[in-house]
């Protein structure tokens, strides 16, 4: 059996000029190559758009992630190109992978087997320096900071009270709290400092979220570096650094296009995560493929209770986009780990395991449909193991929801696997309509709307937070930040703060360890449990199997 990275060098790629040529009608002159598989697309194309019909915006989710996984991108991939195989236009638009995970354990996000965008290596590697330049821009600002403490301290910035971090594009646990300006009096004053990963710079949510050059620059300015003895917040913009920032983003803000294996067109542009950031790809390129196309497939990461919630309550809410539909993502395999089997027998039949992991299933449908009202289809990636009686189980368990279930085989066949799950997106889509909504209305407090996601989509009982972190909210609220959206920063692996909880838990207490701010992206985050939002290697990284052969090409990279 073929590796994804084996399948991916194997592929047969079109120039991406002709790509977008033929399947976009974009020509060359409005393309930034990258090489001769990626471009990034002009400005003055993108603004050109402006007045067509948009197609339908059909959103990937998937239930709560297990060690087995489920295959959520890898099913975006293929639902694309299903799509296209049946007679539509479709365009996949996803994240930028981070280099943390890469060489981590949670590996790249350029979907698998025959399902995936390529080129795979450039894409899960360094690809088009968005990551670079966003980094740069975080860190330029976190220069500027300490530099003007040093020269001075014009702004009255209280060394305790500064906020912004810097970060790196790398798992590295022993910078999550250091301490800087150590050494002679030229290197400036010590004080407390930390890393974040790159992809919880609230930089990459700016880039995410801003429509255009003008609009990136002013959320820029907007971020609060910290704080003055008597609490005033200080912007980047009087440290005049937004306008640096923008320049060092003015290529990374083009949207990314590649192709899937199927040369069918796909946008990879922004990755936030969604357990510590909102976990959505950019605002432009969404927008960009939907005056493009019939059909725009983008996956929100994580389960439905993180990045879909995020996708709805920030992404949407900011853009005014509206999904028509959520196909929702589950395996087998991983609904029993749900249910209580181990690692080690999730291959044999367990219709006991998998009748108990339907109730997470069950409830990430219950909040598309209920919640978020929206119509929503279940794709089964389909594994060998599978039987026929858990097959039988699985549908009719789901049955009772009113969700219509797909078995789909497209990393094995890549689109012709999906489409049957193609047809029934176009059926659902046509027949079903959307009754869009949020979670929370915009002037509900904070801690109400943190309330809100917590015990609607969580299935908590309540929010608890100390008083320092109370307090910190009700500042947040009277300096005028009441109206931002919450983006609520916890594990991943469970509707609750436990990551061993699996199912469904209900009753539990949703603890906020921290705030904060960021004015910028406009949302304010609820760091809860023990999430980092500088993760840590595992103990046998997938660095140690990724290599160059002796032809210089990668090897081990899935």
């Amino acid at each position: 059996m073929l590796s994804d990275i084996e399948i991916a060098q194997r592929a047969d790629l079109r120039r991406i000029t002709e790509v977008a040529e033929e399947k976009l009608g974009i020509g060359e002159e409005h393309l930034d190559p990258y090489g001769h598989y990626k471009a990034k697309l002009s400005l003055d194309f993108v603004r050109s758009l402006d007045g067509r019909p948009d197609g339908k915006l059909i959103l990937v989710s998937g239930i709560s992630p297990t060690p087995p996984g489920e295959g959520k991108t890898t099913t975006t991939v293929g639902l694309g190109d299903a799509l296209n195989r049946i007679g539509n236009t479709a365009i996949t638009c996803i994240r930028e992978p981070s280099l943390g995970p890469v060489f981590g354990i949670k590996g790249g996000a350029a979907g698998g087997g025959y399902a995936q965008v390529v080129p795979m290596e450039d894409i899960n590697l360094h690809f088009t320096g968005d990551f670079n330049a966003i980094a740069l821009a975080n860190n330029l600002l976190a220069a500027l900071i300490d530099n003007h403490v040093h020269q001075g301290n014009d702004l009255g910035l209280d060394l305790r009270r500064i906020v912004w971090k810097r970060v790196m594009d790398m798992n590295d646990r022993a910078l999550r709290d250091i301490v800087v300006g150590l050494g002679a009096t030229t290197n400036g004053f010590p004080r407390e400092d930390a890393f974040d990963i790159v992809v919880a710079s609230e930089v990459m949510a700016i880039l995410c979220l801003a429509t255009s050059l003008e609009d990136l620059k002013e959320r820029l300015g907007n971020i609060v570096v910290g704080y003055t003895r008597d609490e005033r917040p200080v912007e980047a913009r009087e440290l005049n650094a937004h306008g640096a920032m923008a320049v060092l983003l003015r290529d990374a803000i083009k949207p990314n296009l590649v192709q899937t294996l199927e040369n069918n067109p796909a946008f990879v542009h922004g990755g936030p995560f969604a357990n510590i950031a909102h976990g959505c790809n950019s605002v432009m390129a969404t927008k960009t493929a939907l005056k493009l196309a019939d059909y725009v497939l983008t996956e929100a990461g994580f389960g439905a209770d993180l990045g879909a919630e995020k996708f709805v309550d920030i992404k949407c809410r900011m853009s005014g986009l509206r999904p028509s539909m959520v196909v929702l993502v589950a395996t087998i395999r991983a609904l029993k780990f749900h249910g209580g089997a181990e690692l080690g027998e999730l291959e044999r039949e367990d219709l006991g395991a998998l009748e108990g992991g339907l109730a997470n299933l069950e409830r990430h449908i219950n909040n598309v449909r209920n919640q978020f009202g929206l119509p929503c289809v279940v794709a089964i990636n389909r594994f060998p193991s599978d039987t026929e009686a858990e097959i039988s189980l699985l549908e009719d368990g789901v049955a009772h929801q009113g969700a219509r279930v797909v078995l789909t085989n497209h990393w094995a066949e890549g689109g012709a696997g999906a489409e049957e799950l193609a047809h029934a997106v176009v059926e659902t889509v046509e027949t079903v309509p959307a009754r869009f909504r949020f979670v929370y209305d915009d002037d509900e407090s904070l801690w109400d709307k943190i309330s809100a996601v917590a015990t609607k989509i969580y299935g908590a009982s309540e929010v608890v937070a100390d008083t320092r972190v109370r307090r910190q909210i009700r500042k947040f609220q009277e300096d005028g930040y009441g109206r931002y959206p919450v983006c609520i920063a916890k594990t991943q692996y469970s509707f609750s703060t436990d990551p061993s909880l699996r199912g469904a838990p209900s009753g539990h207490v949703l603890p906020i360890r921290e705030v904060r701010l960021s004015a910028g992206a406009e949302f304010v985050v609820a760091v809860c449990g023990d999430i980092m939002t500088m993760p840590g290697l595992p103990k046998s990284p997938a660095s140690e199997r990724i290599d160059l052969g002796k032809n210089g090409e990668v090897i081990g990279l899935f």
